[in-house]
């Protein structure tokens, strides 16, 4: 194994104050052009991405310091997938290179009532064989402010399981908040489904920033919520979510509603100890495309708190970032902080002169 940045690298990471650090696995993303069904025309057009790669890099394009930890196939694919980051700006410095393949994902868009569909293709990934050993944990994480995961390395196998949990306890001992976004995916699990529950509450119990809603907290502390006055169970589940994790002090989730003709997004947070914030729904008429949604909301929360704002501004700001990320193909939100501002102040306005 090369492992470039890893165990033995001599590169030496940012020391930008408020540095978020981000771990797992990149992705080759292969989809057909327009709204075709998969190989209806036999073309397939190709964006990297990945849960946390995508966090990485809305963060880089919102102007914050954001480091990559990840494996990477040690071919033009995988060398390719990194410098798709530092086209960003983020620092790849500790993106290391193994033997093995690049993980791969199928998405056929949606349309109409058509939901969108995705097929994995990740099996045995050069991330996936990487255990926690092969990364040098309080040295990646020296001078990071945040350490941000997702609950897909859980998914993905012992290996990726173990390092997650091993990068979230590393950045506890040394001083490193932790971001944590359930993304449960219950197709990656497979069989290992009945460690689901388990090995989310582990790191569940590490995390100040979790992103999650009342099905995801459900599943790891195996209850139910009732559909009380709030509508849809994420108050109550915060406040069981609290209770259960001493350390967690926030508690975020975008919530998609409407019906397929006429779909909206909202945003609720909750603080601990605090109250509970929601916005307004707005219209997805016209989505050009959903994945990377979630993670664009993800990077525009983790930007507006390390910059002080309120929590109802910081909630405004992250959704506004995941509405506009509909409006972008691929994974990755291209869109500034001065052009989500830019939404919320006149979101109306249909052409810029």
């Amino acid at each position: 194994m090369t492992a470039h940045g890893l165990r033995g690298s001599a590169a030496t990471p940012s020391r930008a104050a408020g540095r978020v650090v981000c771990f797992g696995e990149m992705l080759l993303r292969l989809s057909p052009p327009g709204q075709e069904l998969l190989l209806q025309s036999g073309s397939l057009r190709a964006h990297f991405g990945g849960a946390e790669a995508n966090v990485a890099a809305s963060l880089a394009v919102l102007g914050d310091a954001s480091a990559m930890v990840t494996t990477v196939p040690d071919n033009v694919i995988g060398r390719a997938a990194a410098a798709e980051l530092r086209r960003f700006g983020v620092d790849t410095s500790a993106v290391g290179h193994a033997a093995g393949r690049m993980g791969l994902y199928f998405l056929t868009p949606a349309a109409m009532q058509r939901p969108a569909e995705v097929l994995y293709d990740r099996a045995g990934s050069a991330f996936a064989h990487t255990d926690g050993t092969g990364y040098d944990w309080p040295r990646l994480l020296e001078g990071a402010a945040w350490l941000h995961v997702s609950g897909i390395n859980l998914a993905l196998g012992k290996a990726s399981a173990d390092a997650c949990l091993m990068a979230a306890r590393a950045a506890v001992a040394h001083g490193v908040k932790v971001s944590f976004d359930c993304n449960y995916r219950s197709r990656l699990w497979g069989e290992r489904v009945i460690e689901a529950a388990t090995l989310m509450r582990e790191l569940a119990a590490t995390a100040d920033l979790m992103f999650g809603n009342a099905r995801d907290i459900a599943l790891m502390l195996g209850r139910e919520f009732a559909d009380l006055a709030n509508g849809d169970g994420f108050a109550p589940a915060a406040t069981a979510a609290f209770a259960a994790w001493p350390r967690l002090h926030w508690l975020a989730t975008t919530v998609h509603g409407g019906d397929p003709a006429a779909p909206t997004l909202a945003g609720v947070l909750a603080e601990r100890g605090g109250g509970v914030w929601r916005t307004a729904t707005r219209s997805l008429a016209g989505a050009v495309d959903r994945i990377g949604s979630g993670d664009a909301f993800a990077a525009a929360l983790l930007h507006s708190l390390q910059h002080a704002a309120d929590p109802a501004a910081a909630l405004e700001f992250a959704l506004a970032a995941a509405w506009l990320k509909h409006s972008v193909p691929g994974d990755v939100n291209r869109l500034g902080e001065a052009d989500i501002r830019a939404r919320l102040v006149d979101p109306g306005r249909q052409v810029l002169r």
